[in-house]
């Protein structure tokens, strides 16, 4: 079993994205990423702190009045090792947030997720790289057990034949997509019109989809 995990920071604040916005978790930043998209805006580099299972379990317990756990980062299932020992420890709610490509780390934990928020990676916001098979062999593994719903985080970069794969992708699984406008720090730079072009390309397709910001950006918390 892996014995240290690099966790960025730890800190409650509401869930800013998806469905599930509103709600007060304890976030648990993890530090590795398997992919590298252009519009990534963590350092994780520095500042980092090494933490056991059981001191991470007991930091865990030192928050109560939360809703869930929500493991994000970087990417939480590059330490699946790690999170195989954690998870067991905890009887809090877990909440996912991932890339959504590890598939294979995701099944050998998915007994302990409660909910599943992935990315659908375009290729166009993740330096050309195409993951659609990738993210399909991961919501095989999520969607029968557990809840899930997918963010797409798109800019002016997104193009028709993206839209389609990903409302093909989402309409063949039944689950929700949630359209994430690209933010510049705390600013939302692209135009309504714009973004009302690319919901109704989607819907048009696919009903099953939300359009709904970063909250936590307007709202100027963490």
């Amino acid at each position: 079993m892996q014995s240290k995990v690099q966790i960025k920071e730890i800190f409650e604040s509401i869930q800013g994205e998806g469905p599930c916005v509103g709600i007060n978790q304890l976030f648990i930043r993890f530090s590795k990423c398997n992919l590298n998209c252009n519009y990534c805006d963590t350092d994780f580099r520095n500042d980092l702190k090494e933490y056991s299972v059981d001191e991470l379990i007991e930091e865990v317990n030192r928050h109560n009045n939360i809703h869930s756990i929500s493991l994000t980062g970087g990417e939480p299932l590059c330490d699946t090792d790690f999170l195989y020992e954690f998870l067991q420890k905890t009887n809090k709610k877990i909440y996912l947030e991932t890339n959504g490509t590890l598939y294979e780390q995701l099944s050998l934990i998915i007994q302990y997720i409660d909910i599943v928020s992935m990315d659908i990676k375009l290729p166009s916001m993740s330096n050309g790289f195409d993951h659609f098979f990738a993210h399909e062999q991961f919501i095989k593994i999520a969607k029968n057990t557990k809840e899930i719903f997918a963010k797409v985080v798109f800019d002016t970069n997104i193009t028709d034949d993206e839209i389609l794969k990903t409302a093909e992708l989402a309409q063949k699984y039944n689950i929700l997509l949630v359209l994430q406008p690209k933010m510049d720090g705390n600013n939302l730079n692209l135009s309504t019109e714009f973004i009302n072009e690319v919901y109704y390309k989607f819907v048009s397709i696919y009903d099953y989809v939300r359009l709904i910001p970063q909250v936590h950006k307007f709202l100027n918390v963490r």
